[in-house]
């Protein structure tokens, strides 16, 4: 670990959105899921959710360029489990939904914490994600196709959202808590040492100004 690389990763660290996410409920191909992961990272959102029954991800390593190292996806077995621990953690959770009462997305304010819950390719959200959901947002369309491709539909919205949270200064600031900001920056500067930490059941070495380790690393 140089001290240049690990100065980039604290940096792009201190950057990160806690509380701006993303929801992909059902995503199956593994390039859509890829290309939100990517996004999610150049935006700034610190973990991603995903609705997967199965408990797959379909990442297509390619498309990712190693984003899923950058952002944490969380799986969640069904919609209820989801939601509920957005709300315990007080998200708003909005839906990309296409119907009438939709609101256009850049009509929203996404400095307050924002769930933005994407459906499955062909069919977007489900009525019960929809029925569940705080409110629904719409990217207005100009042309004959109704609607953006998964991937692309969450790069408006996130870039957005990064557009207003950027004019309020909120990349600016750290903003994880402590504690999460120490685990998270080991993880990231040195995974493999972190996979054998956890293996061995010991906490992680502490790290110097240069990102050098400070403390017994097991072997």
């Amino acid at each position: 670990m140089t001290p240049g690389r690990f100065r980039r990763i604290v940096a792009v660290l201190d950057r990160r959105q806690p509380d701006l996410t993303v929801v992909m409920e059902n995503v199956h191909k593994p390039h859509n899921f890829s290309a939100v992961l990517r996004t999610c990272d150049a935006a700034g959102v610190f973990e991603a959710h995903a609705v997967t029954p199965d408990g797959t991800l379909a990442v297509a390593d390619a498309v990712a360029q190693g984003t899923k190292r950058w952002v944490e996806v969380r799986t969640h077995a069904g919609l209820h489990e989801a939601f509920d621990h957005l709300r315990e953690r007080g998200f708003r959770i909005l839906a990309a939904h296409l119907d009438e009462r939709a609101v256009d997305f850049r009509e929203v304010d996404y400095t307050r914490p924002t769930a933005l819950l994407l459906g499955q390719e062909r069919d977007g959200v489900t009525p019960e994600a929809a029925a569940r959901a705080d409110d629904w947002i719409a990217i207005p369309m100009a042309g004959m196709v109704a609607s953006l491709n998964v991937s692309v539909a969450a790069a408006v919205v996130l870039f957005e959202a990064q557009r207003q949270r950027a004019a309020a200064g909120m990349y600016e600031r750290r903003r994880l808590d402590e504690a999460t900001r120490r685990t998270t920056l080991f993880e990231w500067a040195y995974p493999v040492l972190a996979e054998r930490c956890r293996r061995e059941g010991v906490p992680y070495p502490e790290l110097g100004p240069d990102g050098e380790l400070l403390g017994a690393v097991p072997r």
